[in-house]
């Protein structure tokens, strides 16, 4: 009985789900290659649920909050944040790429390169203007918010429900009971769900492997070391002292969402455990409306793994098409970066369209460069998925201690006892949304 208990948890289930689609992929590369369906299966079925959870985690988020005035100040600080951390991951890309120079010696003719690759890519950036971003955040109809499953125009349709529901309390308090209801049982749906996680990462890993190989990697394996390199240096460098400064161990926090970070290792994507790091967060002592505002938000402006890619990838190809940047082209680059890192899908690709965003309105740099990079990215995907979600993980408790709404002895418990096994079953239970 002891024996079998460990295989109860799903990140070891995810684990041995992604030894075995390793394994499929590795002797049968065809199979492995035909289960990708599996993977797409499982996070479109997440996907499905993370718009209406949102929602009414949102809602109930700003009517515990009430005061306007306190809605604005947490929305701003976050941004803040999330342009600060921004920062700091497209200098750390930056530097990474001067210290390391990734691309020196390959001397590539972008001319020769085949850019036809980068058709699917071109065609998902669109433009990143403040205007057009703006507008994009606003859905079409009412129901159109949820039609996407895009979070912004999902984040922007809750603040005005929320808004509206305070603003009437007597018919407030019975619609916020329906709310409560409805994501009780999203949640217990959810749970549902996670149970196909196992499958979901065989299928991921068994369509890497297959697909690509480890051959694929060859001479790029530079640009790969240095970008897991730069990753792993933002998370114990920046997010590590600046949790420590908070009072927290980063290295508990990591620990209490292993199962999470597991889940977006095996399928290269975050959005699959938003929904469960809500849950998380809350039960660590973090004010459930600043959950709700925070970390949707940062799942669309604050991609760290994005950004530090972005920066990195960019002086790659400078330096495998030997083009020469002054320091006023990297500077603006660096300025294009901060629009085209916000708003990407945490979904694997999303990384590649960023960055035909920002070389498209650089002409310094060739565009056909891409594709260069268009064979190792899902080996990148995963980094980039990981130091995003930590950092956001991380963003929602330092919000949370700035506005004095985060339970510091709960978490000091919650973390304390996060190298304990935990009980998959009580997932299938959501955090308390009714206040």
């Amino acid at each position: 009985m002891t024996l079998a208990r460990p295989f109860r948890l799903l990140y070891v289930q995810v684990l041995l789900g992604m030894g075995l689609g390793m394994t499929v992929g590795h002797f049968w590369p065809q199979a492995g290659a035909s289960l990708k369906p599996l993977s797409d299966a499982f996070v479109a079925l997440v996907r499905m649920m993370i718009a209406p959870i949102v929602f009414c985690t949102i809602v109930t988020g700003i009517t515990s909050l009430a005061s306007g005035s306190k809605i604005g100040r947490t929305i701003l600080k976050a941004l803040a944040l999330f342009y600060f951390l921004t920062i700091v991951a497209l200098v750390l890309g930056l530097a990474s790429a001067f210290a390391l120079h990734p691309g020196a010696g390959l001397h590539i003719d972008a001319h020769h390169l085949d850019a036809t690759v980068l058709a699917q890519y071109s065609t998902r950036s669109q433009s990143h203007g403040f205007v057009e971003f703006a507008l994009h955040v606003i859905p079409e109809t009412l129901v159109g918010a949820f039609e996407k499953g895009e979070v912004l125009p999902v984040l922007l349709l809750a603040l005005l429900f929320g808004f509206a529901l305070n603003a009437n309390q007597s018919a407030g308090r019975r619609v916020q009971e329906f709310i409560d209801g409805i994501a009780h049982v999203l949640f217990r749906i959810l749970a549902m769900i996670m149970r196909l996680a196992p499958v979901g990462a065989f299928g991921a890993m068994a369509f890497t492997v297959g697909r690509f190989g480890i051959r694929s990697i060859g001479s790029l394996g530079m640009l790969m070391v240095a970008f897991y390199a730069a990753c792993l240096l933002f998370i114990v460098c920046v997010l590590g002292p600046l949790a420590r400064l908070h009072g927290f161990s980063l290295w508990r926090l990591l620990r209490y969402i292993r199962e999470e970070l597991v889940i977006v290792l095996a399928t290269s994507s975050t959005e699959p455990v938003l929904p469960r790091l809500i849950v998380k967060l809350e039960a660590l002592g973090c004010d459930k409306g600043i959950v709700g505002l925070v970390l949707p938000a940062g799942y669309s402006f604050n991609l760290d793994g994005t950004a530090i890619y972005l920066t990195l990838a960019s002086m790659f190809i400078a330096q495998a098409c030997d083009v020469h940047l002054s320091g006023g082209q990297i500077a603006t680059m660096l300025a294009v970066m901060l629009l085209t890192s916000k708003g990407a899908a945490g979904v694997t690709g999303s990384g590649l369209v960023a960055l035909v965003a920002t070389l498209a309105v650089i002409p310094d740099l060739p565009l056909a460069g891409v594709a260069l990079l268009v064979g190792i990215d899902r080996f990148m995907s995963e980094a980039r998925a990981l130091t995003s979600v930590i950092s956001n993980a991380c963003a929602v408790i330092f919000v949370s201690m700035w506005e004095r709404s985060c339970d510091r002895v709960r978490l000091k418990n919650a973390l304390s006892l996060a190298h304990e096994p935990e009980d998959e079953d009580a997932f299938d239970q959501p955090a308390d949304l009714t206040g």
